[in-house]
């Protein structure tokens, strides 16, 4: 899920401590089963423990449950709802209470489903009656356990991303992300100005507020943000440099810019490609020189600020029409990040969507569990609209959801898959058709590799045996794609 906590701060190797984070995580799950009956909690045991292979510990009775969860972690607490001492329903209060990170299923006898209904309410996972059949209660196990190791990845993800770099607001598992990740932590402690580029939705704020965050010379400052396309020339100057009062009709009063504001922190210009010719020659002079003076104004006023610029439009190709400044350009971009859209990070899809649905749970129920169906869909989808376009999704989604479960009819209609979608094949006959034909094919031979280790369930022997190559092959494939295969493994 994300690069685990290595004893050096600077090494950065996200893809061994992703397997090692998974191993911890593997190692980590275990099962409490509570239940006063002797003859029930010795059969659960071997059952459990034969048929998935988890360890599986006893309690008699709430409080020692309690005791138990207190002193190590567990995946999935069992619980019986009437037990002497502390009873199940008293247990799940106290886990709510404590906040502990653990799904609970309980079990009941055919009169008390009111009761089991009620535990849901508290936040259980789901019930079983007794005795319950064999089988359900394996699947039913084994499906909270895919989604407690996930919700604990993430948890374990969040947490880890801020210990080594900081980037509080960016999940992804991408190598592409992990090497943005690492070009961050270079920058991040120096006064260069970056350059973003990537697609609306991508996250370009969020890495430039990563790259504040990161910083130990400018997060105690400000992160200002500035969107460009959505101010008129009038008002970008005033907005950027400030002015004084009486500089211009309805200049009431003396009025700070967002240079000024964001003295001591960063200043982020969003969307910099849409800043007037005019305009583009005094940020010039601003970034240049780290000095300006208000509009109606003659005080030269000084700022130590960061400059992060962001665009969904290329600016090279900008600065050859003549619709952006090549001296500007070259002082914006010191250091560029190119942002991947999210189909090419196919890897984010689940982890992503996953967080999403914890996002927009209900208060004081558990996070939404997505089908197999619909992750398929998400999956498959070519999202033009980028991480926004999914969190959308995922949150009506939620809305929408019944059961606790999401299911293909709860997401948006036009979410078809990307074969099934018409206008995919742009043809730009201002290039050479070569250069076309081997981005098609490039393309197609990465979502086939994709499409087969989902199959294989990531092991790239069978994925050589049905593409017809080579094993030797296909693993150079999937170097040349920086796939990840641990990503298409069973948890």
């Amino acid at each position: 899920m994300a690069p685990a906590v290595v004893n050096e701060p600077n090494d950065l190797r996200p893809r061994d401590d992703a397997a090692n984070l998974a191993h911890a995580l593997e190692a980590a799950r275990r099962i409490l089963l509570v239940e006063d009956d002797e003859d029930t909690r010795n059969s659960f045991q071997q059952l459990l423990g034969m048929a998935l292979g988890v360890d599986v510990d006893l309690a008699v009775d709430g409080s020692q449950a309690l005791a138990m969860l207190l002193k190590q972690p567990y995946s999935i607490v069992i619980t019986d709802l009437r037990m002497p001492k502390l009873d199940g329903m008293k247990l799940i209060e106290e886990i709510q209470t404590r906040r502990l990170p653990v799904t609970v299923i309980v079990t009941t006898g055919h009169g008390s489903i009111n009761e089991a209904v009620q535990a849901m309410r508290l936040g259980a996972y789901d019930f079983l009656t007794k005795p319950p059949d064999p089988q359900h209660l394996c699947l039913l196990v084994e499906r909270a356990l895919r989604e407690r190791t996930l919700q604990d990845e993430l948890t374990a993800l969040r947490s880890q991303i801020g210990e080594r770099h900081r980037f509080w607001n960016i999940l992804s598992k991408c190598p592409r992300m992990y090497d943005i990740f690492e070009l961050i932590g270079h920058v991040a402690d120096t006064t260069t100005t970056v350059l973003i580029e990537g697609e609306t939705g991508t996250g370009k704020e969020q890495v430039a507020r990563a790259i504040h965050q990161a910083s130990s010379v400018h997060r105690n400052g400000p992160f200002v943000p500035v969107h460009c396309a959505a101010l008129p020339e009038s008002l970008l100057e005033s907005e950027l440099f400030g002015h004084e009062k009486g500089s211009f009709t309805g200049a009431a009063g003396q009025r700070k810019g967002r240079f000024e504001i964001a003295s001591g922190g960063t200043l982020f210009l969003d969307e910099v490609a849409d800043i007037p010719l005019p305009m583009q020659v005094k940020l010039l002079r601003v970034l240049q020189e780290r000095k300006f003076e208000r509009i109606g104004g003659n005080q030269t006023i000084e700022v130590d600020v960061r400059v992060i610029a962001a665009t969904n439009r290329g600016l090279d190709a900008l600065v050859k029409e003549g619709k952006f400044r090549e001296d500007l350009y070259y002082r914006l971009n010191v250091v560029k990040i190119d942002l991947p859209p999210l189909r090419q990070r196919p890897e984010d899809v689940p982890l992503l969507a996953t967080y999403f649905a914890q996002k927009y749970s209900r208060p004081g129920q558990n996070a939404y569990h997505i089908s197999n169906e619909a992750m398929e869909r998400l999956l498959t989808y070519a999202w033009p609209g980028n991480i926004r376009q999914l969190e959308n999704a995922m949150e009506r989604a939620c809305v929408t959801a019944r059961n606790g479960e999401i299911r293909p009819e709860n997401l948006p209609r036009d979410l078809l898959p990307r074969q099934g979608r018409k206008g995919s094949l742009n043809v730009d006959l201002a290039r050479p058709l070569t250069d076309q034909l081997s981005e098609l094919t490039a393309a197609f031979e990465e979502r086939y590799l994709r499409k087969a280790l989902r199959k294989c369930r990531g092991h790239v022997g069978r994925c050589a045996k049905i593409s017809g190559l080579s094993r030797r092959s296909i693993s150079a494939k999937i170097a040349h794609y920086k796939i990840d295969t641990a990503a298409y493994k069973p948890k």
